[in-house]
C-alpha cells in the first residue's frame, strides 16, 4: 500500500443520528470512506456568547489520505451546522489487514484481486 494512502480518520459531530447516517451512507456509497461509526456524545462549547450543552452523534469515518480531502468537502456540503467540525486524525499505527481492507473498499478492490 503506498505511503500516501495511509489510513486517516475524520471526526464529525452531527446534530442527529439521522444526519450522521445520511452523511456516512453517502460517503460509503461514493467510496470516499470504507466505514463509519456513530457514537453518542455530549458537547459543551461557547456559541454566540452563551455556554451550550448539547447531545450529538459523532460520525467517525475511516478512509485513506488520498480520499480524505474529498470526503471532508462532501461532509461540509451535507452538514447542517453553520460551522461543522471536521477533524482529520492520523493514527500512529493501524493493523495491516485492516488498512488493506479500507484501501480495498475506497478503491473498490476485492481481497485477493
Amino acid at each position: 500500500m503506498p505511503e500516501q494512502d495511509r489510513v486517516v480518520l475524520l471526526y464529525v459531530p452531527c446534530g442527529s443520528e439521522e444526519e450522521a447516517v445520511q452523511i456516512g451512507t453517502a460517503l460509503i456509497e461514493e467510496r470516499l470512506i470504507a466505514c463509519a461509526n456513530i457514537l453518542e456524545s455530549r458537547s459543551l462549547y461557547r456559541w454566540h456568547d452563551a455556554i451550550t450543552d448539547e447531545r450529538e452523534k459523532v460520525l467517525l469515518c475511516k478512509t485513506i489520505a488520498s480520499r480524505a480531502e474529498a470526503a471532508q468537502r462532501r461532509v461540509l456540503e451535507m452538514h447542517s451546522y453553520e460551522v461543522p467540525c471536521v477533524l482529520r486524525l492520523e493514527p500512529a499505527s493501524v493493523s495491516h489487514d485492516y488498512a488493506k481492507w479500507i484501501f480495498g473498499e475506497v478503491y473498490g478492490v476485492t481481497p485477493g484481486s
